[in-house]
């Protein structure tokens, strides 16, 4: 028999798990330190536990070395109920949606001059596109705040093709009864490196979709953070990405339920071809004390298509309350499908074009969640661009 202490009757640990001692990691997503004075935050070696996938030598001048945070050219289309202006450094509508919890993050979010506001209002649907396209080899910072404010909808695209060596942020805040799409291509050149972290509240019957698209770059890491603070919110995190030989592309999203009643659907998809392609997708989500009525659901699929490509897939689950509708996670990595295959063939189609409708079907239903038809029919172009014939 064990004997259980008062004290460990009412710990708030893991007795034998050596929680909350100073020389043992973070265990608890929420519990990350926060803060956007990169002196604060310690040297990353690669050891740590949110680097270790990460090839940071390729890296290391976005996370500890001089930015250039100056204002950058851009292109835009939007209509007329979006917003587009700079705001300085220091701006009060800075910092609303969140704070930096790593190095990179940090260094970027201190580096700026200004940042990119998007503002969208009104009761009609409104949409914008801003495309940056070669930012320089140059290591650089850069800061977006995206604002759906309360009863609005909109779709803003942010697109990023050519040269760069970019970290950036970006806020997004969903007011109240607003929904809201975001979405990031990353089309970079083939030797650009890209680090992004998005940070997005989303309020009362408030909903966001958030789709990252990561195609293009040799180094591409995005960490979206959303987080369900109105009761009744609503978000659907999606993501889809083609890692080619020697691409590396890394996916750390991110989804908190805080509010009551909330709802959350996380589904990634991606696929891998060629020597050294490497893709990393760790999801967590967090289910918090105040969170009844919870239902979240989140996914990871890869699929592979040559020898000597590597998928790390992580799906984490917290759960801090047990008055919810449901919660769960899956991950896969496999091959083709061999009966899908057979099918295809069995109908007059050939081996290579079979692959190829297959690797297009599974991504597509990603594509297709973004809602815009021109973007749509752009990414399945592209996509088919990287299969290459060699599916």
């Amino acid at each position: 028999m064990t004997l259980v202490t008062p004290e460990q009757q009412g710990a708030k640990a893991h007795t034998d798990g050596g929680w909350g001692r100073s020389d043992v990691p973070v265990q608890t997503r929420s519990e990350r330190f926060t803060s956007n004075d990169p002196a604060a935050h310690p040297a990353v070696t690669g050891r740590e536990l949110e680097w270790k996938l990460t090839p940071v030598a390729l890296i290391r001048p976005l996370i500890d070395g001089p930015l250039d945070g100056a204002a950058y050219a851009y292109a835009s289309a939007q209509t007329e109920g979006m917003a587009i202006e700079w705001l300085p450094a220091g701006h009060e509508r800075i910092g609303l949606a969140g704070a930096a919890e790593e190095k990179a993050s940090a260094n970027a979010w201190s580096s700026i001059e200004h940042a990119l506001s998007i503002t969208v209002s009104g009761d009609e649907q409104q949409q914008a596109t801003i495309t940056r396209a070669n930012l320089g080899t140059g290591p650089r910072a850069a800061h977006t705040v995206i604002t759906g404010k309360r009863g609005s909808t909109g779709l803003v695209v942010l697109q990023g093709t050519g040269e760069a060596q970019l970290s950036e942020n970006v806020e997004i805040i969903v007011e109240d009864d607003a929904h809201l799409t975001v979405v990031t291509v990353q089309e970079w050149a083939d030797d650009a490196t890209h680090l992004a972290t998005h940070f997005a509240t989303v309020g009362r019957n408030a909903s966001l979709r958030h789709v990252v698209v990561s195609l293009g770059g040799k180094v591409v890491r995005i960490i979206p953070s959303v987080h369900l603070y109105g009761e009744g919110a609503d978000t659907e995190m999606y993501g889809v990405y083609f890692a080619d030989a020697g691409q590396h592309l890394e996916q750390r999203p991110y989804l908190h339920h805080a509010g009551a009643n909330t709802k959350g659907r996380v589904n990634y998809k991606g696929a891998l071809q060629g020597e050294g392609a490497h893709t990393v997708w760790v999801g967590d989500v967090l289910i918090g004390p105040d969170a009844a009525g919870t239902d979240s659901y989140e996914q990871n699929r890869n699929l592979v298509l040559s020898e000597g490509t590597r998928a790390d897939s992580i799906p984490n689950l917290e759960i801090e309350t047990g008055d919810i509708l449901g919660a769960g996670h899956a991950s896969a990595t496999g091959r083709f499908d061999d009966e899908q295959l057979f099918y295809l063939q069995a109908r007059g189609i050939s081996e290579d074009e079979a692959r190829r409708l297959v690797v297009l079907g599974f991504l597509t239903e990603i594509i297709q969640k973004i809602g815009q038809p021109t973007i749509e029919a752009h990414l399945l172009a592209a996509v088919e661009a990287e299969l290459g014939g060699n599916a």
